[in-house]
């Protein structure tokens, strides 16, 4: 048997990710959004006009899905979009203000979430978790390649 602390870094990395998903999904799921659904609204919120395309790439899924995703929250009122774009062929989407409440009451569940997750960290423990991840982002995302 393996012990936890011979376990690679990528694998625990794998693993929080997943248990993240699933108790996010828990308590989006009562509010009528799912993970990807509450990312997109969270980061139109964030940044009005991104493009699809960011989006996509914010949430983890295809364009394609994306705009699927898109087309839900507009059906439901939660994001508006124009009939035709004002250049170009992008439909910047906004949240609405129904999908400004829905938002709210998703990021108020998804924070108790993180809270739970970095409880036994402490506030200290939990800024070095951070500073770390961003560091692992950082060095693969330069591009630099393994010997």
């Amino acid at each position: 048997m393996v012990k936890d602390e011979e376990l690679q870094i990528g694998y625990l990395l794998k693993r929080a990710q997943a248990v993240l998903h699933s108790r996010m999904d828990e308590v989006l799921r009562p509010l009528g959004l799912s993970v990807p659904q509450y990312v997109c609204l969270h980061f139109l919120q964030q940044e009005p006009g991104i493009s699809a395309a960011e989006l996509a790439r914010s949430a983890f899924v295809t364009r394609q899905s994306m705009n699927a995703l898109l087309q839900g929250l507009q059906d439901r009122g939660l994001v508006e979009r124009p009939a035709r774009p004002a250049s170009g062929r992008a439909l910047p989407a906004a949240v609405t203000a129904v999908g400004m409440a829905a938002l709210a009451e998703a990021e108020a569940a998804v924070d108790g979430v993180e809270q739970r997750m970095l409880s036994r960290l402490g506030e200290s423990g939990a800024a070095a978790l951070g500073r770390g991840l961003t560091q692992c982002t950082a060095a693969l995302e330069d591009g630099e390649q393994a010997g």
